[in-house]
């Protein structure tokens, strides 16, 4: 698939998306957002996919929203109306992320800025860069942290670290981001690639339905009272004890050998 503001490419079951706007720190434009959507519906479609990383080209994975984008101009001295370029562009996308039918990689490889950090924080892994960081910039441009930034912060760090980062703007860098638990995994950068390659492996090869159903279950939980997140916990157990993965898994174990799992 041929795109102008990103690569996309599939191997061997895993999809590996590239935000490829390097001089402007790939940072979102109308256009992009319509390149991802069809990246996302390519990898929701094909179910030979079981795993997708996503990166930035160059020295950043993302620094938000463009302010240069023509959706972001104003028209006759009209400002333009954010809160509409957030539903029609940033919620669909945290959405699909979050639903998506495979495990999701975040590679951070740079600084992730404004939506770009939240793009990272919507995935299932974040592994980034030691030289990498973190920033909620929003308040020196008088808006909130979007993107869901306001709902992943407080679940991951805590109500206090996630409104120092908010309304002081500070950098975050990749290890203190680790050691809050922001982050899964913050790397040397000359390991990085490995480590990213390494990971992306292990998950393709896992079963994908019963990742995807831990994503589910885990997201979930805060909203449920136990007595609900046990009965979700039971319904899902159901279907995946029906699966072909999980009697593949009892044989393997019992055979005393490796699973190969199909994803289903």
């Amino acid at each position: 698939m041929n795109f102008a503001n990103i690569i996309f490419e599939v191997e061997a079951g895993i999809a590996r998306l590239t935000l490829n706007r390097p001089d402007k720190l790939n940072s979102f434009t109308g256009a992009m957002h319509g390149e991802l959507r069809s990246a996302l519906d390519h990898v929701q479609a094909d179910k030979s996919i079981r795993v997708l990383v996503l990166t930035g080209a160059g020295r950043a994975f993302c620094a938000g929203q463009d302010l240069a984008d023509p959706d972001m101009a104003s028209i006759n001295g009209k400002m333009p109306d954010i809160g509409n370029i957030v539903e029609a562009n940033y919620k669909p996308l945290i959405l699909r992320l979050q639903n998506l039918r495979v495990p999701t990689i975040a590679a951070v490889n740079g600084i992730a800025a404004g939506a770009g950090a939240s793009l990272a924080l919507a995935c299932d892994l974040v592994v980034a860069m030691k030289s990498a960081s973190f920033l909620q910039a929003f308040s020196k441009i008088g808006l909130i942290p979007d993107t869901g930034g306001t709902w992943f912060l407080p679940q991951r760090i805590g109500m206090a670290r996630a409104m120092g980062l908010a309304l002081l703007a500070d950098k975050l860098p990749a290890e203190k981001a680790a050691a809050w638990g922001l982050i899964w995994e913050c790397i040397e950068d000359t390991e990085f690639p490995a480590r990213i390659d390494a990971l992306t492996k292990q998950l393709s090869a896992a079963p994908t339905k019963a990742l995807v159903r831990t994503r589910q279950a885990m997201h979930a939980a805060p909203g449920h009272t136990l007595e609900q997140q046990l009965s979700m916990e039971g319904g899902f157990m159901r279907e995946l004890g029906w699966s072909p993965d999980y009697a593949e898994g009892v044989a393997a174990f019992m055979e005393k050998r490796a699973p190969r799992f199909s994803g289903e």
